[in-house]
């Protein structure tokens, strides 16, 4: 069954009730992480900032710096990207709004980083639509549910992306399994996968215009998605 066939087959209670399940489980995961390890890249599961930092470098590649843009970073965790775009496009105007699902992590993110232009709200999705919007690692760490499960999750979050963007959403994905978790975190599944089925999904479903980026060095790849009506 394809991904758009089996989000169209599922009940929305049934799809409330895994969804809300998914949801509460991922923001225990990473409250738990970010108590753990701070505000730093371990604390949201990244090895290093430098790392963490070529992953932004994909993911922006969406975006046009030479105008104003307002933004949304979806699972923005502790704001690591905000301060990104601090130390590399220090004169690009943006209207910037992080979202996270963890209260833990929006409360560093707020004592760091809140200013003019620099917003962060707990939520599971953008509450506005904005020129753009961009997430990083939200669609690789299934925290108890199953593949199938975890899949409409992931179409779901895709179709939020495309609702909250003017001009595009751009998003990340593990093809193989990295190194295994820290022995004292909580288990977790990561969710692998080819770029072919989510490029299909954001095309036919979503009406975008889809930009495949892989070969930067990791296990992983990235998808920029025009909207088609821009």
């Amino acid at each position: 069954m394809s991904i758009a066939a089996e989000t169209a087959g599922s009940g929305a209670e049934g799809d409330r009730a895994r969804f809300s399940d998914l949801y509460a489980n991922v923001e225990s995961y990473y409250s738990a992480r970010v108590a753990k390890h701070g505000a730093t890249p371990r604390g949201v599961d990244w090895s290093c900032q430098a790392t963490q930092d070529l992953r932004f470098v994909q993911l922006l590649k969406l975006c046009d710096f030479s105008a104003p843009f307002s933004l949304n970073d979806i699972g923005c965790g502790y704001g690591a990207l905000c301060a990104y775009l601090a130390r590399r496009h220090p004169q690009a105007a943006i209207d910037y709004l992080g979202i996270d699902l963890s209260l833990a992590m929006i409360s560093r993110a707020r004592r760091r980083f809140s200013a003019p232009g620099r917003r962060f709200k707990v939520g599971k999705a953008g509450p506005r639509r904005a020129t753009y919007s961009v997430a990083s690692g939200i669609m690789n760490v299934n925290v108890g549910g199953s593949r199938a499960s975890w899949e409409v999750l992931v179409a779901e979050m895709l179709a939020d992306l495309r609702r909250a963007s003017l001009r595009g959403f751009s998003v990340n994905f593990v093809t193989e399994a990295a190194a295994a978790a820290d022995a004292n975190a909580a288990p977790v599944q990561l969710y692998c996968t080819s770029p072919e089925p989510w490029i299909r999904y954001c095309e036919r479903d979503l009406g975008c215009a889809v930009e495949m980026i892989d070969g930067y060095g990791m296990n992983e790849f990235t998808l920029l998605a025009r909207c088609g009506d821009c």
